[in-house]
């Protein structure tokens, strides 16, 4: 269990979480990033608006990357997938080599 101090957009308060502190300020890092890239573009100075856009933003690259890995899922598991049939074959020649 971690805990970290985060001083974000004049915001500044502590957590715990059930992570540990390297992860969290490795989290937080990223957002200030992101955060710095909206601020310093200049379009937005209030605060909530930064920090609603760089959640926003975050979702968008985590939906992003969730549909990229469905994808791949979906290319492992397609019974027309070569490398799938190549692998069963396999196990099944080591199966019955075992046996």
């Amino acid at each position: 269990m971690g805990s970290l101090q985060i001083d974000v957009l004049g915001a500044s308060f502590a957590i715990k979480a059930n992570e540990d502190e390297a992860y969290l300020k490795k989290m937080l890092g990223y957002y200030k990033k992101i955060t710095d890239q909206l601020e310093k573009g200049g379009m937005m100075k209030n605060p909530l608006h930064i920090s609603i856009l760089a959640g926003i933003m975050l979702c968008d690259e985590l939906y992003k990357e969730k549909s990229k890995n469905a994808k791949y899922s979906e290319t492992l598991t397609d019974p027309d997938d070569q490398a799938e049939k190549l692998t069963i074959e396999l196990i099944k020649k080591l199966d019955a080599a075992i046996q």
